[in-house]
C-alpha cells in the first residue's frame, strides 16, 4: 500500500527532535514515508546534530536485532520499507548572530551522553560518509551515489547540500505530494526557497514548529528558539504565504555578517521573483499549542526501565539522554513539578503526530486562521518575536497590487493584498494522551 503521507524532516537534533524521528520511523509504511532528513544547526552545531542522526539509526538497528532475538516484532516498519536520505545543511544562520540551545540540550545535543556514555557514541567512521559526499556536489555524481545501497543499512548519505536535496525531491515528484516538517531553524528552507522559489512552492504543505503568539518565549521573553535562531530565514519563509511576499520580507541589516555583500549568503538574501504561481501553505505549531504536550518522567521510566532490564538498546540510549534532560528541566525551574512528575515539553514530536494523520478532525486551526503572523528581525529585545495585529480595526479596501500604506496602517496590516497567511494550529487529538501514544509507538508498550 502506498504511504498516505510523504515527508521531509528538517531537523537540528536535539532531544525532542530525536523523539520526533523515533515517532516518525515507528509509523507503518502505509502511514508515512520519510524521504529525507535535512540536518541544520540549531540546538547544537550541525556536526553534532549529524552525529545524533547517525546514532539514532544505529540504535534503531540494535533495537530491531534485540527484538528479533527475544521473539518480539522489530517495529520501525516504515524505515524498513523506505530508506531515507540524510543531507548535511546550514552551519549558521543567514545573517543573525549564531545562537544555540546547548545550555538545555547539552553540548552534544543529547544531554552530554557522548561524554558520559561513550559506549553509546557511534564510531568516527560515520564522518567519512558525509565528507566524501560533500566533495561531490555534481548532480550526476550525486545520482550515482544514491544508487549505492551499501553505504549504510538504514539511510543513504546525500551527495548534495540539504537545501539542494530538498529541491531535487520536490522537482522530481508530482506537486503537492511532499510535506516538509521543519522542527529546527528555517535556514535550509530559506535557502531552498531563495534558490528555486517555484520548485519550493511545489511542497504540499510546510509544517513548522516555531513561534510564540500569546505565550512567553523560551529564548527571550517573546521569542521561541527556532524563530530566534534564524529570524531572517523564518521571516523569508513566512513571506511566501503572502499574496505579495515583498510586503513582509525582512530587511537585511547593512554591513551585518552574512549581509548582501557576503558572497556566502548573498544568493539566499535577495528578493523573490515578482510573480509567483501560488502561495505557500504553511501550518504553524507555536509554543501556545506544543507546550502543554509533555512526556512525564514517571510515565517514561515505567515503560523504559523494564525494557532496559530486559536488554533493550533503545531503552538504554533514551534513558541516558532523557534522564539528563529531566534533571536539567528540574534545575531550571522553581515552580514546576519535581521528581517523577517532571515533564519534557514535546514541541517537535507534535508536528510528527500531525503528519501521521493530518486529516483527523481533532486537529483544529484557530478560528482566525489563516492569520497574518510576521517575524521580527531587527528589534533590540524582540528578535524572533511573532507579531500579530491585535487592533480592533476594519480592514481597508485597496486596489490589488497597491501596497501603499494608509494612515494608521504602517506595515500594510489592514488590506487584503498584503501580509502573511498562516494556518495556526490550536486543537489536537489530546494533550493528556500524546505521551502514551509516543511511548506505545516507539517501544511497543
Amino acid at each position: 500500500m502506498a504511504p498516505r503521507n510523504r515527508i521531509i524532516i528538517d531537523t537540528d537534533p536535539g532531544v525532542d527532535d530525536i523523539l520526533s524521528m523515533l515517532l516518525a520511523f515507528s509509523a507503518k509504511p502505509e502511514e508515512l514515508e520519510v524521504l529525507l532528513l535535512s540536518v541544520t544547526f540549531g540546538n547544537v552545531d550541525v556536526q553534532s546534530c549529524l552525529r545524533n542522526v547517525v546514532s539514532l539509526f544505529i540504535h534503531i538497528e540494535k533495537e530491531q536485532e534485540w527484538r528479533r532475538s527475544v521473539g518480539k516484532s522489530e517495529g520501525f516498519t516504515t524505515l524498513k520499507a523506505h530508506k531515507p536520505l540524510v543531507a548535511l545543511g546550514a552551519e549558521e544562520p543567514l545573517a543573525d548572530q549564531m545562537m544555540m540551545a546547548d545550555y538545555f540540550h547539552g553540548i552534544d545535543g543529547l544531554g552530554g551522553i557522548h561524554h558520559s556514555h561513550p559506549h553509546l557514541t557511534p564510531e568516527d567512521t560515520w564522518k567519512d560518509l558525509f565528507k566524501s559526499a560533500l566533495k561531490s556536489p555534481d548532480p550526476d555524481e550525486a545520482a550515482a551515489a544514491r544508487e549505492m545501497s551499501g553505504s549504510h543499512s538504514s539511510f543513504t548519505p546525500s551527495r548534495l547540500p540539504a537545501h539542494e536535496e530538498m529541491l531535487r525531491l520536490l522537482r522530481e515528484n508530482e506537486p503537492d505530494t511532499i510535506t516538509i516538517v521543519a522542527i529546527g531553524p528555517l535556514t535550509n528552507l530559506a535557502r531552498a526557497a531563495a534558490t528555486d522559489t517555484e520548485t519550493f512552492l511545489r511542497a504540499k504543505e510546510v509544517v513548522v514548529m516555531g513561534g510564540a503568539i500569546s505565550v512567553p518565549g523560551n529564548m527571550n521573553p517573546v521569542a521561541e528558539f527556532n524563530t530566534y535562531a534564524d529570524s531572517i530565514a523564518s521571516a523569508r519563509v513566512f513571506a511566501l504565504t503572502s499574496p505579495n511576499p515583498v510586503s513582509t520580507m525582512p530587511p537585511v541589516p547593512p554591513g551585518a555578517r552574512g549581509g548582501v555583500e557576503s558572497t556566502a549568503h548573498a544568493p539566499f538574501l535577495g528578493p523573490y521573483p515578482e510573480k509567483l504561481s501560488q502561495r505557500l501553505k504553511l501550518t504553524l505549531f507555536p509554543l501556545d499549542v506544543t507546550t502543554p504536550h509533555q512526556l512525564i518522567r514517571g510515565h517514561f521510566e515505567s515503560v523504559a526501565k523494564p525494557l532496559l532490564e530486559s536488554g533493550s538498546p533503545l531503552a538504554e540510549w533514551t534513558i541516558a539522554f532523557l534522564s539528563a534532560t529531566f534533571d536539567k528541566i528540574e534545575s531550571l525551574h522553581t515552580t514546576r513539578n519535581s521528581g517523577a512528575d517532571v515533564g519534557l515539553e514535546m514541541h517537535d514530536p507534535l508536528c510528527i503526530w500531525y503528519v501521521l494523520d493530518p486529516d483527523s478532525p481533532h486537529w483544529k486551526p484557530t478560528a482566525t486562521s489563516p492569520e497574518d503572523i510576521r517575524v521580527e528581525t531587527s528589534g533590540q529585545w524582540t528578535r524572533g518575536m511573532c507579531v500579530t495585529d491585535r487592533r480592533d480595526r476594519r480592514r481597508r479596501v485597496v486596489a490589488e497590487g497597491d501596497l501603499a500604506e494608509v494612515p494608521g496602517d504602517t506595515g500594510n496590516w489592514l488590506n487584503d493584498f498584503a501580509g502573511n497567511r498562516i494556518v495556526r494550529m490550536e486543537g489536537t487529538p489530546g494533550v493528556d494522551v500524546f505521551g502514551g501514544v509516543l511511548l506505545e509507538r516507539v517501544f511497543g508498550a
